[in-house]
């Protein structure tokens, strides 16, 4: 009697423990497939860009920038040759391009990060109508390309600037965008052009550009925010300068058909950590539609929260719209 007492609140014993697994179990299925938790369609790059006051003030060396990246949670690093003053001031530019490359690498390998572009900036105008002048902002990017594929980057991304009018522009920016795509091609070097403010970004004559090259590896980067087309405003649509816009949902569309990156610009966020200006959520609803599954940059440019405030909130919104989509 007393054995079958025993077995019976044993059976019970094990019956409880069932139901009870059963349902951790399935509030854990749960919470593995709340919006939240899902894998995002990208990877997460820093923009070095985002801490350009910080650089620029000489409160941190551009050098610290991986270990700031990495601290943060990115998985990439995004390099603006233009805060690095011991480059772009140096009497032996090829000597400091040289340190550049060799101390970045040891860097991002010593935070276990990824080097995913460089971003070149006052290297000459590769649009000009002045042929010695475009020639030689070619040379001069040809450096960079070079140290993008020592640094195994996927890219550079270059501007293109230096002639208003619409037909030189498209002719000079195609001759110069070819040039160097046939340069970077063997170095496994995606050149990519940035809509950058006004002539670049009339997304248009953008992409007029880089079909006109065809070249496999010539293509664009899409930055959320800068399609100001006007002489005002730096390109940017956020400060309420610009009169003359080009629609950003159209523009990053017609821009992901050729796209080897993109720049997810910010500049302030309301309560609920949206962006006031632009719906990220039907960017990278544009994003994903366009299979694309790289890297997306955090790029945050805003004043009013500091850099790095900033760069968590942009990053914040980035995965939490990215999960649900």
């Amino acid at each position: 009697m007393k054995q079958n007492i025993f077995l019976s609140k044993l059976g019970v014993f094990f019956v409880l423990i069932f139901i009870f697994t059963s349902t951790v179990s399935c509030k854990n299925d749960q919470k593995n497939n709340s919006p939240t938790s899902n894998p995002l369609f990208f990877k997460l790059s820093l923009a070095q860009w985002s801490f350009h006051r910080t650089f620029r003030s000489g409160e941190t060396s551009p050098y610290e920038f991986a270990k700031m990246a990495h601290d943060l949670g990115f998985e990439g690093l995004e390099y603006v040759n233009a805060l690095y003053p011991d480059v772009m001031e140096s009497e032996d530019k090829a000597a400091a391009i040289k340190n550049f490359i060799e101390k970045n690498n040891a860097l991002a390998a010593e935070h276990k990060m990824k080097n995913v572009l460089i971003m070149i900036d006052a290297e000459g105008d590769l649009s000009s109508s002045d042929e010695a002048k475009r020639l030689l902002a070619i040379e001069n990017h040809k450096v960079w390309i070079e140290a993008a594929h020592q640094m195994n980057c996927t890219a550079v991304r270059l501007n293109l600037y230096g002639e208003n009018d619409p037909q030189k522009w498209v002719e000079n920016s195609t001759k110069s965008l070819a040039v160097l795509s046939d340069y970077a091609a063997p170095l496994n070097i995606n050149v990519i052009v940035e809509n950058h403010g006004r002539i670049t970004s009339n997304v248009p004559l953008l992409m007029e550009v880089i079909r006109g090259t065809q070249k496999k590896n010539c293509g664009t980067l899409p930055d959320f925010g800068n399609f100001c087309i006007s002489e005002v405003g730096y390109g940017s649509i956020f400060n309420g300068s610009c009169d003359n816009a080009y629609d950003p949902y159209k523009g990053v569309a017609e821009m992901m058909t050729k796209a080897f990156g993109v720049s997810a610009k910010s500049n302030d966020f309301d309560e609920a950590g949206n962006e006031t200006t632009l719906d990220f959520t039907a960017l990278l609803q544009i994003v994903k539609d366009a299979g694309y599954t790289g890297y997306v940059g955090v790029e945050y440019e805003g004043s009013r929260l500091s850099e790095k405030d900033g760069i968590i909130a942009t990053k914040n919104l980035l995965k939490s719209v990215g999960a649900k989509l």
